[in-house]
């Protein structure tokens, strides 16, 4: 995209003025979107884009400007105004620059099989084709299949200079069904960091069927009873929980706001002894994988929560350096147009002891969580409310009748500490996360859980 000695000198007008740090971003992204709607191939989108974020900090303070004009003259303008914003007393290394590689072994698959457009819009439509032919209650069907190559790289006034390359892709199904009155939606979704071969492992008409199940499942389900019980979240639900429950509060940009419940509590009792929760950013074929961050630092396993004491905070390279931590490969930014804030990557409670079986059968009188919904949580307090995308009653330690309507209401904490099984099974989910008007492709997991008592809404 850019010559190196092009980058290092942008780079020294950036430090012109005696700022404590600088970098560049540099993005290369083409984009594939296919939506089979109302039975026929409804869109089909392409795009690409490439640009260049540029960053100053004098003392804390950040200022930020991108372009898509990667002109040396653009360039220079830019770092420019941008060192021209204050003047410091820091005197910089003049690093040399060596480009680091980021490898694909974190990629899913490494054949590169990217396949043709027709391959993947004959995917959905023969998907379709099998979705009508024993519609049921169906009433709409919503495909989409979508990829993503990104190559990005990243120069700073630390020395670091690296590159990396992160393909994903993603593909949804989503139902719509209709018995007399009574309308429900299902979904599921597929994705990873690797092609379309990835899709071509996955079995989609199993997939369908699944989701045509859960729909025709939920118009005869009965409606959720509310009240204080037990409840059971399925490792099948994957890590809407830990994600919403405790990952954001983990997020060290929104601890050095004072806005998280887990601020100034390392080494701390936050969770049951039972509880471990991990983000790590190297897992093969994770949604939320890369090699290296979008500030070059690279990803790496970081044990947050250990057998219930708090250990440390996700960080950016700037949170880090407020909060006096090491930076945790979380620097993340929706593209070159944005500036990097502290992100999830993958994050997951770990796997436990009990079976899924003894935990069900040590329930009389409960609610079983098999598939999460959306939710949202209060960082700095820990309240969170998640819908029940798919639930069933426990009668005598044996799942019952389906319900509909469920919400889970409680406080981050105060669940993870109340967590007495947990499960030797594992389950993920994949989603892109939404924070300070950022989009971010994220993984979430975790093992079954047991929750001796929680608050569930519902409407009976």
């Amino acid at each position: 995209m850019i010559e190196k000695i092009l980058l290092e000198k942008t780079l020294e007008k950036l430090t012109s003025k005696g700022c404590e740090f600088a970098d560049i971003y540099l993005e290369s992204k083409s984009t594939l979107g296919v939506v089979l709607d109302n039975k026929k191939i409804e869109r089909i989108t392409r795009g690409s884009r490439v640009g260049a974020g540029l960053r100053v900090i004098y003392d804390g303070r950040t200022y930020f400007a991108f372009t898509e004009d990667l002109s040396e003259k653009a360039l220079f303008k830019i770092a420019g105004d941008l060192a021209n914003k204050e003047s410091g007393e820091n005197i910089l290394v003049k690093n040399k620059y060596e480009l680091l590689e980021g490898t694909d072994d974190y990629l899913y698959n490494t054949n590169k099989e990217k396949g043709s457009l027709k391959e993947k819009a004959d995917l959905l439509i023969h998907l379709n084709e099998l979705a009508w032919r024993d519609k049921g209650s169906l009433i709409q069907l919503t495909l989409t299949y979508g990829d993503v190559d990104q190559e990005v790289y990243i120069m700073n006034s630390n020395g670091v200079y690296v590159h990396d390359k992160r393909p994903r892709v993603k593909s949804i199904i989503q139902g719509v069904f209709q018995k007399e009155k009574q309308i429900q939606s299902a979904y599921d979704v597929v994705g990873a960091v690797g092609d379309y071969g990835f899709i071509k492992t996955r079995n989609m008409e199993s997939l369908l069927e699944g989701v045509k199940l859960k729909g025709e499942n939920l118009l005869t389900a009965k409606e959720a009873p509310s009240g204080t019980m037990p409840v059971i979240v399925s490792g099948q639900a994957g890590g809407t929980m830990v994600h919403e429950a405790c990952g954001h509060g983990l997020e060290a940009d929104i601890v050095k706001k004072g806005m998280s419940v887990y601020g100034e509590k390392i080494g701390e009792k936050v969770a049951s002894e039972l509880i471990s929760v991990v983000d790590d950013g190297t897992i093969k074929g994770r949604y939320g994988t890369s090699y290296y961050d979008d500030e070059g630092t690279k990803t790496k396993e970081n044990i947050l929560i250990e057998n219930g004491i708090l250990k440390g905070y996700m960080s950016d390279l700037q949170s880090a350096i407020e909060l006096g931590i090491e930076a945790t490969g979380n620097g993340r930014r929706e593209g070159y147009h944005a500036m990097p804030i502290t992100r999830m990557t993958n994050t997951y409670i770990s796997k436990g002891k009990d079976s899924e079986e003894d935990i069900i059968a040590s329930i009389d009188n409960g609610l079983f969580v098999k598939h999460m919904g959306g939710g949202q949580v209060n960082t700095a307090t820990g309240d969170f409310v998640f819908e029940v995308s798919e639930g069933y009653l426990i009668k005598n330690g044996k799942i019952g009748e389906q319900v509909r309507g469920a919400t889970l209401i409680g406080n981050g904490p105060d669940v993870l500490n109340k967590i007495d099984m947990v499960a030797n099974d594992f389950g993920y989910s994949l989603g892109t996360c939404g924070k300070d008007g950022q989009g971010a492709p994220v993984a979430d997991g975790q093992p079954t859980l047991r929750i001796p008592s929680l608050v569930v809404g519902g409407t009976n």
